[in-house]
């Protein structure tokens, strides 16, 4: 299945904007307030957020993060782990050195002791020696159907790497580059899953971020060709973060799109109504996370597809 009605998400104790991701995280900007209350803001977000999912059915899974050792970025865990449905776990190469702590085995006890089955570990981690990093389902766009990954390059997306993840994993990779304006130049995005969301049916995407022509048509077309409606939206509306969205499966198999107050209320209503020919929209306010993170709803949650 393309999506997954179990999420697993980390509750924050340290959440602050992280230096060391802010240098090619252009999305990130810096909150006059003290780490304390930055936290906490993010704790009441992340509890709100979870309501939402739990009142429609979905089955939220959600872990704290541990004081030590100091992790800001905990909140974002689909960026080192990735669940997939022969039971296999895959754990990833991490650009900011204080993220790679964010890896904790004892997640997977969890997930075990809930009663899902792990099979196999495959681990990417050794490539951080040698500086080369993949960021899961932060930097691919996995259609789990059709077997395919798209990636757009950048500092956390290692071509080679990514190539290694599609051959290991069978699937078929859609390499391109994706770039946004910062200081009047154009500079790679930092992950795929804040320009471009693929949910059962349609896919949400920021094309004009894909400079090269060639590359544009390569990926729509590949949209296309597995019937993908694609609703396409601008720059600017990718920066208020209506590209990080997840569908997910809540109560009665319904569908929903799950995405942060300011995406939703940056969408026409044009956008909005093609959408809910799908599915219904869930949104919740993520300001704070969203402003000192660089990362919104979709970054949140890890998608858990492990066989029961």
């Amino acid at each position: 299945m393309q999506i997954t009605d179990t999420i697993l998400m980390i509750r924050p104790v340290n959440f602050r904007m992280n230096e060391q991701t802010a240098v090619n995280n252009y999305f990130q900007e810096d909150l006059d307030l003290k780490n304390a209350t930055i936290n906490q803001k993010a704790q009441q977000e992340f509890d709100a957020f979870v309501k939402v999912l739990r009142d429609n059915g979905v089955n939220v899974i959600v872990v704290d993060d541990t004081p030590e050792p100091n992790t800001p970025d905990s909140i974002f865990p689909n960026n080192w782990i990735s669940f997939h449905a022969d039971g296999t776990v895959a754990l990833y190469p991490m650009f900011a050195e204080n993220r790679r702590n964010e890896r904790r085995g004892d997640i997977l006890d969890i997930l075990e002791e809930k009663g899902f089955q792990i099979e196999n570990i495959v681990d990417y981690t050794s490539a951080e020696e040698e500086e080369v990093f993949l960021e899961s389902t932060g930097s691919m766009i996995l259609d789990r159907v059709s077997e395919k990954a798209y990636c757009a390059l950048s500092e956390r997306a290692s071509e080679e790497l990514f190539i290694e993840f599609c051959e290991d994993f069978e699937f078929t990779p859609i390499v391109f580059s994706a770039n946004q304006p910062v200081d009047g130049k154009r500079k790679p995005i930092y992950h795929t899953n804040v320009m471009m969301c693929l949910a059962e049916t349609f896919a949400v995407i920021c094309l004009d971020a894909i400079d090269d022509k060639k590359e544009k048509k390569n990926v729509l077309n590949h949209l296309k060709q597995d019937g993908k409606a694609v609703i396409a939206i601008s720059e600017k509306q990718m920066h208020h973060f209506a590209g990080n969205m997840l569908q997910v499966i809540g109560a009665n198999e319904k569908r929903f799109l799950i995405m942060s107050s300011a995406a939703y209320g940056s969408l026409t209503k044009d956008q909005i109504d093609k959408i809910e020919q799908d599915c219904k929209i869930l949104h919740s306010n993520l300001e704070t996370i969203e402003t000192c993170g660089g990362g919104s709803a979709r970054c949140m949650m890890a998608e858990v597809f492990l066989p029961k």
